[in-house]
């Protein structure tokens, strides 16, 4: 089994969302890292077959999956950032109505629902309408529906969006126990959220793909460009002037432990950390530290919480 992406091109008017990007995807779990605006969301988009490429093309088993058509879409998962749903639907409605659609019977449906709303913990609220729901259990449902098919290419744009800390860690572990003769990918920039589970990571910036492979081989990228150090709580704001700051944590004599990125030290008593998946994504997605990161960093080092 396998999801091959060959040499795929998007333009839209005068701009190219995704450039000449090619990718074999194997069964496990997959991440696709980018900041916003890299071209992830119109890959998956062409991944789903819901584009048409400007060039190129997306085969699965070595088939094209426009040939596949309605084959294709039978063993196809997906969630994307924002998927709609009739106001008036409750939960389990709405589930019935995509199975549905996903051409499966009306017993091989409400059996797989009644499973996935245990599995995703929403099946005490399962009549009640999508649209009274918290942000975290519309994800939820949406999750539900990407699984629904039992699909063997399963794809999420920012599925994590919404839930809260125990939630993502058992959406974390399901997507592990189901990928296990699966294609899954998955597209976010909240990079803990695919560090684990995935074992193969494809990064893209500007709609290019920059690096591909395990997170211990990415991380390599940034080897010799992590460091360490401790300052005294006031000099924090100059060194996030100068540096880029990947952490603070508040020491119990009022110093400050600050973990940055740089070609080398920025000081004599600077130490050579481990690498991170979220240090090589700094790294490379520099725009994604910005102002607004120092500044939470800032306020959680001073109220002690990091």
């Amino acid at each position: 089994m396998e999801l091959v992406i060959d040499k795929v091109s998007m333009r839209f008017k005068d701009k190219k969302a995704v450039s000449n990007i090619s990718l074999k995807l194997t069964p496990g779990v997959w991440g696709l890292l980018g900041a916003n605006g890299a071209g992830k969301t119109t890959l998956m988009r062409i991944i789903a077959g819901i584009l048409k490429p400007t060039s190129g093309q997306v085969l699965y088993d070595g088939v094209p999956i426009r040939a596949l058509g309605e084959e294709y879409r039978a063993l196809f998962g997906y969630l994307p950032q924002e998927f709609g749903f009739p106001q008036e639907f409750t939960v389990k409605d709405y589930l019935i109505y995509v199975a549905a659609l996903k051409g499966m019977t009306e017993r091989q449906g409400r059996k797989r629902i009644h499973e996935l709303l245990e599995q995703v913990s929403l099946l005490e609220v399962r009549n009640r309408k999508i649209a009274r729901l918290s942000g975290g259990m519309k994800r939820r449902v949406g999750i539900a529906q990407a699984l629904l098919n039992d699909p063997e290419v399963l794809v999420l744009d920012e599925p994590t969006g919404g839930l809260d800390p125990g939630e993502r860690v058992r959406f974390r572990n399901l997507l592990s126990e189901f990928a296990h003769d699966r294609i899954v990918l998955i597209s976010t920039h909240i990079v803990p959220d695919v560090e684990y589970i995935a074992g193969c990571h494809a990064m893209i910036r500007e709609g290019k793909l920059l690096a591909t492979g395990t997170t211990e081989e990415l991380v390599r990228l940034v080897e010799g460009k992590v460091w360490t150090c401790t300052v005294p709580a006031q000099a924090v704001a100059e060194y996030e002037r100068r540096l880029r700051i990947v952490s603070l944590r508040n020491e119990h004599d009022g110093s400050v432990s600050v973990r940055y990125l740089a070609k080398k030290p920025c000081n004599d008593h600077s130490a050579a950390a481990v690498p991170r998946l979220e240090d090589l994504y700094l790294w490379m997605f520099p725009q994604s530290g910005g102002a607004d990161r120092k500044k939470s960093s800032r306020k959680q080092a001073v109220s002690g919480n990091l």
